[in-house]
């Protein structure tokens, strides 16, 4: 149960995280979306492996 409440509310954590980030530093934008795709990216490959 604890790993599922987790999977649930970090998505929202991390885009709150990015957000505030992105406010503060805009110059991270770049960086946060090629890190975003590059990980959903590979993170849809590895079931293909």
């Amino acid at each position: 149960m604890m790993g599922m409440n987790f999977t649930m509310i970090l998505p929202p954590l991390l885009s709150l995280a990015c957000g505030i980030a992105i406010l503060i530093w805009p110059r991270l934008l770049n960086y946060i979306v090629a890190f975003y795709l590059i990980f959903f990216g590979l993170a849809g490959l590895i079931p293909l492996f």
